[in-house]
């Protein structure tokens, strides 16, 4: 009797011990809450050096196209095939609300160090090549398709009234 009491109280404790282990395994390291992301107070107030020109945006887009398209989208709307595949949702870039309240700085902090699943270029792209990627990220939200609104058209000045009767109404006879 004594060896069963033992061997059931051994059971009962690796059985403990090995659902313990399980569920610990099985937890997703991604449900945790992210930390909050800092950018630091120097960095944001940095200013972009590099002047706004057709060139500098050209070259921003040659970068874009062939560094940041696959996830934020050819034209900047959030939905490149890459960020499709990784179930992401990307900010639209085309949006003048979306980086209207970033400094120049916090952007290029962002495209230096990465942010989230996004890696950080500093090892990558020259620091040049960096300020023309935030300056054409700006010209994105100069390009963005105009926001939809009910059609109302003005009639033209020389024109005549329209008929109000319907279309398929007979002439009296």
């Amino acid at each position: 009797m004594w060896r069963t009491c033992v061997a059931l109280v051994a059971f009962a404790f690796i059985s403990c011990i090995m659902s313990a282990q399980e569920q610990s395994k099985t937890k997703n390291p991604q449900q945790a809450a992210p930390a909050e992301y800092k950018i630091p107070e120097g960095d944001a107030k940095k200013p972009n050096p590099v002047k706004s020109t057709p060139a500098s945006i050209a070259d921003g887009k040659h970068l874009y196209d062939s560094q940041c398209a696959m996830c934020h989208g050819a034209d900047g709307d959030g939905k490149g095939d890459l960020a499709a595949d990784m179930k992401l949702k990307l900010r639209d870039l085309r949006d003048p609300e979306t980086l209207k309240d970033s400094t120049d700085g916090e952007l290029f902090y962002i495209l230096s160090k990465g942010k989230g699943d996004m890696p950080g270029e500093e090892d990558r792209l020259s620091e040049t090549q960096r300020w023309n990627l935030v300056n054409y990220m700006r010209s994105l939200a100069s390009k963005a398709p105009p926001a939809k609104t009910p059609e109302t058209k003005a009639a033209p000045a020389d024109s005549k009234p329209k008929d109000d009767k319907p279309k398929d109404s007979k002439p009296p006879r």
